[in-house]
């Protein structure tokens, strides 16, 4: 077993943040099935930053909710950078949100799954009023639970850095590790995903 339960102290933190900032959150989650917006759900005055969340499962809802073009899913296949993009992108006319949070990938075989992206592989991808904020992939062990787990603790990590500018100092206190491990987890994996860097305006 690696992981079982996402880790509530990285949602609390970026949680009182969101608050603190008076910034809103809106979720397309599609092999996590909305267990990213569920968890930020449970937190205390969840209604303060919480707009919504749209479950993308099927390629279907991707196009014809979230308005992804099809030629780009027959292109990249539904678990890419590009169509994780698209669909934080369509949350846009949906959802009246600072942030618009996208998350694609395989947590079972039977998918888009390659040598080069095998199961386990998740894409996140955030926007801040319309500007890229972090743009990532990250490959997981486990079986489907553990890595939707990991994946919701990796969006937490992305967003707190973005949040916060002593993110990596938090991290660690949470963590109980050293700063190299943490950072080691939120660099590019180089799988179509570039590094990002953003200043809080």
């Amino acid at each position: 077993m690696i992981q079982m339960q996402p880790n509530t102290d990285l949602i609390n933190q970026c949680s009182e943040i969101l608050i603190a900032k008076n910034l809103t959150i809106a979720f397309a989650e599609s092999a996590t099935g909305g267990r990213i917006a569920s968890e930020y759900a449970v937190v205390a005055d969840a209604g303060k930053f919480l707009k919504g969340g749209i479950v993308c499962y099927d390629a279907s809802v991707k196009k014809n909710v979230l308005r992804v073009e099809h030629d780009l899913i027959e292109k990249f296949t539904p678990e890419s950078p590009e169509v994780t993009q698209a669909i934080a992108l369509g949350l846009e006319r949906l959802f009246d949100a600072a942030l618009l949070i996208g998350c694609t990938g395989l947590t079972n075989p039977g998918g888009s799954e390659t040598e080069q992206k095998p199961v386990g592989t998740m894409f996140f991808y955030g926007s801040y009023r319309g500007k890229k904020i972090f743009k990532e992939s990250k490959t997981f062990q486990g079986d489907a639970q553990e890595i939707i787990c990991c994946a919701v603790d990796h969006f937490s990590i992305l967003l707190l850095k973005f949040l916060d500018e002593n993110a990596d100092e938090k991290i660690d206190m949470i963590f109980n590790q050293d700063k190299t491990k943490v950072k080691s987890s939120v660099k590019n994996s180089g799988n179509g995903f570039d590094d990002w860097s953003v200043s809080w305006p």
